[in-house]
């Protein structure tokens, strides 16, 4: 056998061989449990990064692992295709985004396969294929038909240079586009949306099945749900219009001085004075040029005008102003609040700027509020005052005693009712790009919205548009746009939008287990048998919007009759990052170029000659620390990429990249092949002999075997540490090396089980060696170990034996020795007898399983 390990060699010629064996190919006919394995699918860049080989090697040794230990197993991929990164490329490179997008999944494909991943490729999708977005096509007319997709006009977020739409999660903190980096803009448009409202409650009461998810991420879907109890109450203004506002404090409604509307509110026109005319106009064209986190940010100088006009408090019929402030928004709530300055910290800084007037209606104990000494609100609980029917009663929100009896009061006077708020909204869809799913509506004069018939799908994207950068190049192709009505014949035009690529990724996974069904989306039988995911791995940077969106999808799936499962992902993994190492100047926040640093111990700007600062940060470009997979790959082979980053650190911490780890890996898995390549065992495909009368040293060893099993299949159980499974795999490689007795055949028990309990992790290295054993078979296809609770018992244990507290030495005992027995054996043994002989034993302390301590004078 080649004592030499050469892993390029090696994994070529496995990964060719997998390829024609179809190892990974899902089952279709089998009465063995279901295991669906998923990563998210990435967008098609072309270029693998290291946080790819992360995720999908992290599901792919979970995927080996179930099949070893008898699933069926889906573990399928795919890509995200559709967005504007293609678009972009396609402008800069005077190329069109599909041969740009197809080209980089070839790419993709190939390093994916170089690096193992056990992928059934035959289950593949591709979202800008027209055999899968005429499903998205057909799942957004599902929508429709049940109630759930309208047009509205909206303010949304408007990225001018990309001349597009944003959601509120794609502008960064600054108010610029996540994309071009450009100042968002806020925008008056006509857009589609999906009512993901009405599942509200049941996304945020379903968070408890989800016991597979991490606590943080069902935390911030419920704080994204943002479910609250309050009153909505109706002030009238003086015109007699209905200016509705919802509140949570509603016992706080005496203390109202002032109201505050969205400048896009459609009263603002009609409550405008002819004084306040000029100043509103302005402010509101002032307030569209910001975006939500300009106008929301916390500690932002308020800005505001008043519209001339006075609405009627409802509770005590006082005359209160209404303003228009920008940190009121719209799309949440009313658009329309209610200020209580005495107890609204937000509303406290813009009553004392603009003057106007504060009230304090709940009495700290042992205080006195007065709101013209007021030098903040006052939130927390007290006694209420100043407010009639709620005069003595104990307030605070989390009491709830004065709410309560202020919802009580409104609902009795019918000024008011208790109800239900949630801070989601509906979801936006609507992108004013080409390369995006179209939306299958035709306008028409006489008939309105049409949907696109199921038999006209898919609205394929035409192919000779003109990519200027600035706008949709479909609403500028006449010979698309213009069409015939389906419903009446007449001449109608085509909705020229296409969809948010969320759209495409809210139910990817439902396609994959009959990914090339060309008449349905999928067959409910198969879709049931294969849903939910048992296992899901991706970012964390997805905790919200994606997780979200393909709850609500599955829920709206399974209301049209073609699933049965609430929820779609069982288990989730959100991995951590990969990080370089990344120099910088702390004075200037430039990054270096590691080429340029000549003293690696005391780094310094080649430019300035500054002192750098050494940090691990996210992978990436313009820090200069990104680790290309293929040159660790082409240096060192997969599966030491493989096993480096699961041992570097668990899977949901941040991995900080080492080459002198990644070195380490490299040694230990050469050290393997030299054990096996080096025992003179011969192959037993699988099937073990044990000797009659095994020896010490070979229970010993079968005992280091069987607790590698038992520790490694706990590992990749529950919480996924593959990084102590990887220490494990070492202990047994070590206590292999050290045993003597080379023609054991608890040797080749262990030879054997180390290559099994390897496959996962480097299944190149695992599968040459299995085959150069003399086994017939691949090492994929055998059974995973299981653990035998009699090996993994001791015959005998190691007892310290002290004298007045110093260790002097250590016995054998049998491991079923009384506690009485194993001091008689201590006492009487030749490490206790030359120490306490002559002397009188004064105590004896025995620790079972441990030590023998003798107080001996």
């Amino acid at each position: 056998m080649e004592s030499r390990y050469t892993p390029s060699a090696i994994e070529s010629k496995w990964q060719q061989a997998w390829a024609e064996q179809q190892l990974a190919k899902t089952p279709t006919d089998s009465d063995k449990p279901k295991f669906y394995a998923l990563s998210m699918f990435p967008y098609p860049s072309g270029n693998l990064h290291m946080g790819h080989v992360r995720v999908y090697t992290i599901v792919d040794v979970i995927a080996r692992l179930k099949r070893m230990q008898g699933f069926r197993v889906l573990n399928p991929m795919g890509w995200d295709a559709f967005g504007l990164p293609a678009e972009n490329a396609a402008i800069e490179r005077n190329i069109h985004p599909a041969k740009w997008t197809y080209a980089n999944i070839k790419q993709m494909q190939q390093q994916l396969d170089q690096l193992g991943i056990s992928f059934d490729w035959d289950k593949q999708v591709t979202t800008c294929s027209p055999d899968y977005y005429k499903w998205t096509q057909w799942m957004f007319l599902q929508f429709v038909q049940a109630g759930l997709a309208y047009q509205k006009e909206a303010v949304v977020n408007w990225d001018p240079i990309d001349q597009t739409v944003l959601a509120n999660e794609q502008v960064d903190g600054e108010g610029k586009s996540w994309r071009s980096g450009a100042k968002v803009e806020r925008k008056l448009l006509r857009q589609w949306f999906l009512k993901i409202t009405d599942y509200a409650e049941q996304l945020l009461q379903d968070l408890d099945q989800l016991d597979g998810w991490p606590e943080r991420v069902r935390l911030m879907q419920a704080n994204w749900i943002g479910k609250s109890t309050g009153a909505q109450v109706t002030f009238k203004t003086e015109a007699g219009d209905d200016l509705v506002v919802y509140t949570t404090r509603p016992d706080t409604l005496w203390g109202a001085s002032f109201m505050v509307i969205s400048p896009e509110h459609p009263l603002v026109e009609k409550l405008t004075t002819a004084a306040q005319a000029e100043a509103v106009k302005a402010y509101q064209a002032a307030a569209a040029a910001k975006s939500e986190v300009d106008r929301t940010a916390e500690g932002k100088e308020k800005t505001g005008v008043w519209t001339g006009a006075y609405a009627i408090n409802p509770v005590d019929e006082a005359k209160i102003p209404i303003w228009i402030a920008d940190y009121v928004m719209m799309d949440y709530g009313t658009g329309a609040i209610m200020a209580v300055p005495a107890h609204d910290q937000r509303d406290f800084e813009f009553a004392k700027k603009f003057d106007l007037a504060i009230k304090a209606v709940v009495q700290p104990e042992g205080e006195t509020l007065d709101g013209k000494t007021m030098t903040a609100a006052w939130s927390g609980g007290g006694t209420m005052t100043n407010s009639g029917p709620l005069d003595g009663i104990t307030a605070g929100k989390e009491v709830g005693q004065s709410v309560n009896a202020a919802i009580q009061w409104l609902e009795d006077q019918g000024r008011g009712n208790g109800t239900v708020n949630y801070r989601l909204r509906d979801w936006l869809i609507s992108r004013q790009r080409y390369w995006g799913c179209p939306i299958p509506i035709i306008h028409c004069p006489d008939c309105g919205a049409v949907p696109v018939p199921d038999d006209q799908l898919p609205v394929e994207l035409p192919e000779d548009v003109e990519f200027s950068g600035k706008g949709s190049p479909l609403a500028k192709l006449d010979s698309w746009v213009n069409t015939s009505c389906p419903s009446c014949g007449k001449p109608a035009k085509r909705e020229t939008d296409t969809m948010d690529t969320f759209m495409c990724s809210s139910w990817y996974f439902m396609r994959y287990p009959d990914a090339q069904n060309p008449d349905q989306v999928f067959k409910p039988e198969v879709g049931n048998d294969w849903m939910p995911v048992d296992q899901y791995v991706g970012g964390i940077e997805h905790a919200i919007l994606h997780l979200l969106y393909s709850r609500f999808f599955t829920k709206v799936v399974r209301d049209r009759g073609l699933l049965i499962c609430d929820e779609p992902f069982k288990r989730l993994l959100t991995q951590g990052m990969v990080q370089g190492k990344t120099y910088k100047n702390p004075n200037n926040g430039q990054y270096v170029i590691p080429q340029d640093i000549t003293d690696f111990d005391n780094p310094t700007d080649p430019k300035t000659g500054e002192a750098l600062i050494t940090v691990y940060e996210k992978m990436s470009k313009s820090k200069h620390n990104g680790i290309a997979p293929s040159d660790v790959v082409d240096k060192y082979g997969a599966d030491t990429a493989r096993m480096f980053i699961l041992f570097k650190a668990p899977p949901e911490k941040d991995l900080e990249w080492d080459d002198a780890d990644v070195e380490g890996q490299a040694r230990f898995l050469s050290r393997v092949w030299r054990l096996v390549s080096e025992s003179g065992v011969k192959g037993t495909n699988g099937q073990f002999k044990l000797p009659k009368a095994p020896t010490k040293a070979e229970k010993e060893l079968r005992r280091a075997i069987h607790t590698a099993t038992q520790e490694i299949t706990d590992d990749l159980t529950d919480d996924f540490q593959f990084n102590t499974a990887v220490s494990e795999l070492m202990k047994l490689s070590n206590a292999l090396s050290d045993f003597k007795t080379k023609d054991s055949l608890v040797y080749s028990e262990g030879i054997h089980t180390l290559l099994l309990l390897l496959a996962p992790f480097a299944p190149h290295i695992a599968d040459e060696l299995w085959h150069n054993l003399g086994n017939r078979e691949s090492i994929h296809l055998q059974r995973f170990p299981i653990a035998e609770a009699d090996a993994l018992v001791a015959d005998e244990i190691t007892i310290v034996i002290q004298v007045m507290g110093k260790t002097r030495g250590t016995i054998e005992v049998p491991a079923t020795s009384s506690k009485a027995e194993i001091e008689d054996l201590a006492k009487n043994s030749d490490i206790a007898q030359k120490h306490i002989a002559g002397k009188t034993i004064k105590k004896t302390i025995v620790v079972p399983g441990k030590l023998v301590n003798f107080v001996a004078v």
